[in-house]
């Protein structure tokens, strides 16, 4: 569906029909990917009496995500769209007076910055940047806007070599490479330099580099007078082999001046400066090298002095800090038992939480991952309102508003005849040692309790990451193919906090495949579970699981194991981020500690796999690289188990970034599935 005025209309009128008028009959199928929709990015306006946020589809024609912008009053009465046409428009940004958006578009082929008049529709680019912007604001008083860019810094050489002669063919030369990181998931082999961030005038014109040096920097808020910008970036010396020492600095934009406002070991990030100019939140925590640590709200004086911790009686990770219009209070968000919630704290700790169901932004899967903003003379909220039966809409809510309002329903005109299946929580006793371990399933279309039926357990990445309440295009193309689909959040799971996820600390894998296994036990006790038809996935941690399941179990039929890490010796030294893995997953260098990497590496339980398995990665994966795969195909080809490799082309490690390889990836899972089900 293209976002345009008439297709909206006609998504109200269709939601307005009595129903029964359309027959809810018809399961998903693979190509209804390309009709899915979802909102992210809602920002409301100073005045607090609209919103503009992203609404984002799918180009059939050039297997694209795009989006365009859209704007609505809180009531959802007068929704229009601001842009239009196959490109990708996003982060929009208020002016501080609320008469113009700022934003970031493709439309004329590269990446650039253009200003929109709200009062006449009037538009234009104000930016020709040579490279993609970023982290885009407005100073407060509306004569600058700021954004992050890459920088190139000059390509080193080792020798000098001779240039060929006139007409002639030579091969391109070397790469010669001095970084530690000097590859990326999703971005390949990175050509030298930093991010900056930059100033240039609200009518456009040239852009200022404000920040120097060898380091990247992220992380910014402006100060109220628009005289200075704070920031977070590690600029230490070592700062290429500290993952995650991080500090906050203070840069004066008539002086250049640059004030070093924190200095501990740990990450100090996300810092905002309150309204009055007084004091400074960010997000932090004293490094234990642990695998997991919840990031907490710590304030400070606008000089650096008198740091402390919002003393907040919350086991969780905090994120997405925002301060109140009146500098009394500070909203941020947090994931809890698979649910995203949106909450607010006075100075002293005490919290109360305003809403939940903040949907994620991930079609494929049902990860955690959406936003919220709040503005406006009354704190309205606007956020991505997701549940498990669609994807990202507008919500909106204050403190006035008893439950949230969900303006939009962009997958209406699809969802509206197409059967999903339901979702139900389950809790089960992991069988290690007891704990409570929270689950979902999802059921058919059509499910027939009396009928036995086919089970996928699909397993979760990260490992430090959630599945929870949220809508999943693969879980519900799996249901509609006929299988009851589990997924659940093992112990090193996020949302639960320090102590649970840290329960797989130097640990994994190891007592999440009980848990797992008490999962799937969970199911076939219901009654309505085929057990002679269980079928087991996950990608990415999931792959890591679900290659270390069929090397410790023989009772599921199939197996499908995506983007894995299948040695950790080699995956420590070959993925792209090298100086984060061995410290903080490990511990200590792989060659001291050959035996704790090898025994955690699901290579080491090949000799016992038997179940037909099926590998599937991207071609340009660089966080679990090509070669994991290419390991553990060779290892079970060479032991004569039923085994196939499905290299995903034009793909790195998020394969759902191509509509079409989210396709590609059901269709080989489900293909490999009944190719062995009985």
């Amino acid at each position: 569906m293209k976002p345009s005025f008439f297709s909206f209309s006609l998504l109200v009128f269709l939601y307005l029909l009595p129903s029964g008028v359309f027959a809810q009959d018809a399961k998903l199928e693979l190509m209804d990917v390309f009709q899915m929709e979802y909102i992210s990015d809602p920002q409301v306006s100073p005045m607090g009496s609209q919103i503009v946020f992203v609404r984002n589809f799918k180009d059939v024609m050039t297997d694209r995500n795009r989006s365009n912008l859209w704007i609505s009053d809180f009531q959802g009465t007068q929704m229009r769209p601001l842009t239009t046409g196959m490109q990708s428009d996003g982060s929009p940004r208020w002016s501080p007076d609320g008469s113009r958006i700022l934003y970031r578009s493709s439309k004329n082929g590269s990446s650039q910055l253009f200003m929109r008049w709200l009062d006449s529709g009037a538009e234009a680019q104000i930016s020709n940047l040579q490279k993609s912007p970023g982290s885009i604001q407005w100073s407060p008083d509306g004569k600058w806007i700021s954004f992050t860019m890459m920088v190139d810094a000059p390509q080193k050489s080792l020798v000098q070599l001779p240039k060929p002669p006139k007409g002639a063919n030579w091969t391109t030369p070397p790469k010669y490479i001095e970084e530690l990181k000097f590859k990326a998931d999703g971005a390949g082999f990175l050509k030298p330099g930093y991010r900056h961030i930059f100033v240039m005038s609200a009518d456009g014109g040239y852009a200022r580099q404000i920040t120097s040096g060898d380091y990247n920097h992220s992380d910014y808020s402006w100060s109220p007078d628009s005289k200075s910008i704070v920031f977070s970036a590690r600029r230490t010396k070592n700062w290429e082999y500290e993952a995650k020492n991080s500090d906050i600095f203070e840069i004066k934009l008539d002086s250049s001046e640059l004030i070093q406002l924190t200095e501990r070991n740990g990450p100090d990030n996300n810092p905002i400066v309150s309204p009055d100019g007084q004091t400074i939140a960010y997000l932090s925590y004293e490094d234990k090298y642990l695998g997991y640590q919840n990031s907490q709200i710590h304030l400070m004086n606008r000089n650096g002095s008198g740091q402390r911790l919002v003393p907040l009686k919350l086991d969780r990770n905090i994120s997405n800090i925002q301060w109140s219009n009146d500098g009394q209070y500070l909203y941020f968000q947090y994931d809890s038992f698979g649910n995203t919630y949106i909450a607010r704290t006075d100075m002293n700790g005490a919290y109360e939480v305003l809403t939940n169901n903040v949907g994620g932004l991930s079609l494929g899967r049902p990860y955690a991952g959406g936003t919220f903003h709040v503005d406006g003379p009354g704190d309205y909220i606007a956020f991505t309102y997701g549940t498990p039966e669609h994807p990202a809409d507008l919500g909106i809510t204050n403190l006035n508003l008893d439950t949230a309002l969900r303006l939009t329903k962009v997958n209406e005109d699809l969802f509206g005849y197409k059967k999903l299946g339901k979702i139900e929580e389950l809790m089960v006793s992991s069988s290690y040692d007891q704990r409570d371990i929270q689950a979902w399933i999802c059921y058919p279309p059509d499910f027939d309790p009396n009928k036995k039926y086919p089970l996928i357990l699909e397993i979760h990445g990260g490992p430090f990451a959630n599945y929870g309440r949220r809508f999943s295009a693969e879980v519900q193309l799996y249901a509609a193919a006929g299988y009851v689909v589990v997924y659940a959040n093992p112990r090193g799971s996020t949302s639960y906090g320090e102590e649970f996820a840290n329960l797989i600390h130097h640990n994994y894998p190891n007592q999440d495949y009980d848990d797992l296994m008490s999962v799937v036990d969970g199911v076939i006790e219901k009654g309505f579970v085929d057990t002679k038809n269980l079928f087991v996935t996950g990608g990415s941690g999931g792959g890591v699981l679900t290659a270390w399941i069929v090397g410790k179990t023989d009772r599921f039929r199939a197996a499908v194991v995506a983007k894995p890490v299948i040695n950790w010796y080699s995956f420590v030294l070959h993925a792209d981020n090298p100086a984060f893995f061995y410290r903080y997953w490990f511990p200590g260098y792989p060659w001291e500690h050959q035996d704790h990497y090898m025994k955690r590496s699901p290579i080491s339980l090949v000799g016992n796999v038997t179940t037909p398995t099926m590998l599937l990665t991207g071609e340009q994966d660089y966080r679990t690289p090509m070669s994991e795969t290419e390991q553990y195909y060779a290892a079970l080809k060479l032991q004569k188990v039923e085994s196939a490799l499905v290299r995903i082309q034009d793909s790195g490690h998020g394969i759902a970034a191509k509509p079409s390889n989210l396709i590609n990836k059901v269709a080989y899972i489900l293909g490999w599935f009944e190719k062995y089900k009985q």
